[in-house]
């Protein structure tokens, strides 16, 4: 067998385990006794330990070694790239730290739940700095001459840094609030009214997850406090959740995460458990499921549809037409959640976030002082004064599960989804027919083939550069918002 050969079989199996510790993690945010968070919180530390260790194997480095590059295709070559940095980056971070962090931040995610529900930021702090600290130490052994955030940056957003990340949001910052205020002055259409059922939102979640294209025989849907996705291939799992008065909360959030799983399940079935078996970054991730919710999910003709289909399920709920409902579903106002906000809103929730997190890491912010600093910061961005915690610093779970550097992909997400759209719009010229009859299959299918099936076999900004055959920009976001919201509030 050749040194290739041997690589990807050890590795293999190596994705395999790394599948299985992702299923724990989606069974402490589903169906796990409350009880279970210690014992889990070890056994999620006992599985990183096991993963540290084959990804510092030293038959890696022999293997690697051993390898002509020259004789493999593209697809060994990125197997090879990938393979490299997965195994540098674990030679850096002692095994003792990897298996820590996966201790702490398992047991983190609990006390972030309680305190959040308890609405007590106190009481999460300690734990957050010991995260935050541990973080720090990870990102100091990893640095190599880049800033401790950057390090952190590159597991979310390989190829990126907070400099590039931080010009394109001072680009894209001025358009937004100058969006904002002109909108703001306007009238806006009124939320929908009534009691939409559990079961029936639950049901309409799997049918439009049906109709962009998710796969039942390798998915499911279950509810969580904070939708995600997880898995890859044969076995990827979505969450929603459900609120009485608001149907869109479970709607687009079940379309949100349909977008993820489905770029995982179209991937070429070659990558399955190879480290091309992913999505290129979380930026590109984020650019399926935000194309999936709002460029068609939030369509005048996508909405259209779901309409009639609401009507039918739940009946008269105070829209009285489908241009009203679109609307209604694309309504502008100001808001805590950033899961929640409109189009216009959400990248300025992900800009407070970029720069908390980046102070943090730094060392410039205090945990303890990041509440005061999260309110003054959210008062000054959208002119509200934060009334509680979950409204506030407590409402993401991402820093609990050390998560640094991941909030600015969402708005990198945004990016590429606005210079995706621009490209895919021009390539199905039918594309408002189809989705007027809720047929997404066009539109997912060009996805699919220019973005999907190759996984991780491209850099992050090479892979939306030959897909729209342009370097990625804010501007064709820009021009997105600016001429859906222009439309709908006659500016």
């Amino acid at each position: 067998m050749s040194a290739f050969a041997e690589l990807m079989e050890f590795q293999r199996e190596t994705e395999a385990l790394a599948q299985v510790a992702g299923r724990l993690g989606w069974d402490q945010e589903t169906v796990m006794p409350r009880g279970a968070a210690a014992q889990r919180a070890e056994e999620m530390g006992a599985m990183e330990s096991v993963l540290h260790a084959r990804r510092v194997d030293p038959r890696v480095r022999d293997w690697l070694a051993a390898i002509d590059e020259a004789a493999l295709d593209d697809a060994g070559r990125a197997q090879l790239r990938l393979i490299r940095r997965s195994h540098r980056r674990s030679t850096l971070v002692p095994a003792r730290l990897a298996a820590e962090l996966a201790r702490v931040t398992s047991a983190a995610q609990g006390k972030w739940a309680e305190a959040r529900a308890a609405d007590d930021f106190a009481a999460f702090a300690p734990v957050l700095a010991e995260v935050v600290r541990l973080r720090q130490e990870e990102a100091s052994a990893l640095a190599q001459g880049r800033t401790l955030y950057d390090a952190l940056l590159d597991d979310y957003e390989p190829g990126a840094d907070a400099a590039r990340i931080g010009a394109m949001f001072d680009a894209l910052r001025p358009g937004l609030v100058d969006l904002r205020a002109r909108i703001l002055g306007r009238p806006a259409p009124d939320p929908v009214c009534g009691s939409f059922g559990e079961a029936e939102q639950m049901a309409l979640s799997a049918e439009l997850a049906q109709s962009f294209g998710y796969d039942f025989t390798r998915g499911r849907i279950d509810k969580a406090v904070h939708p995600f996705s997880s898995g890859s291939g044969s076995d990827v799992r979505i969450t929603t959740r459900t609120s009485t008065g608001d149907p869109f909360n479970s709607i687009y959030s079940t379309i949100h995460e349909v977008g993820h799983a489905c770029y995982e399940q179209a991937i070429d079935a070659a990558y399955l458990l190879t480290p091309l078996g992913q999505g290129a970054s979380m930026g590109v991730h984020e650019s399926q499921s935000r194309i999936y919710e709002n460029q068609l999910g939030r369509s005048r003709a996508f909405t259209g549809y779901l309409y009639g289909r609401m009507r039918e399920m739940f009946g008269d709920f105070g829209v009285p037409d489908a241009e009203a409902f679109y609307r209604t579903v694309n309504r502008v106002h100001s808001g805590f959640i950033r899961t929640e906000a409109d189009e216009v809103h959400y990248n300025l929730h992900v800009m407070l976030r970029f720069d908390l997190e980046r102070a943090l890491i730094s060392g410039d912010l205090a945990v303890g002082d990041l509440e005061a600093a999260w309110n003054d910061r959210f008062a000054a961005d959208f002119g509200m004064s934060v009334d509680r915690a979950s409204n506030g610093c407590l409402q993401d779970v991402h820093w609990s599960v050390g998560l640094f550097g991941y909030f600015p992909t969402y708005t990198l997400g945004n990016v590429y989804a606005g210079c995706l759209f621009e490209t895919l719009q021009d390539a199905v010229p039918g594309l408002d027919d189809d989705l007027a009859r809720g047929d997404t299959s066009a539109a997912t299918a060009w996805l699919g083939a220019h973005v999907q099936r190759h996984g991780g076999l491209m850099q992050p900004r090479d892979l939306i550069t030959k897909a729209t055959g342009a370097l990625p920009t804010e501007a064709p976001l820009l021009r997105y918002l600016e001429r859906k919201f222009g439309d709908l509030y006659d500016l």
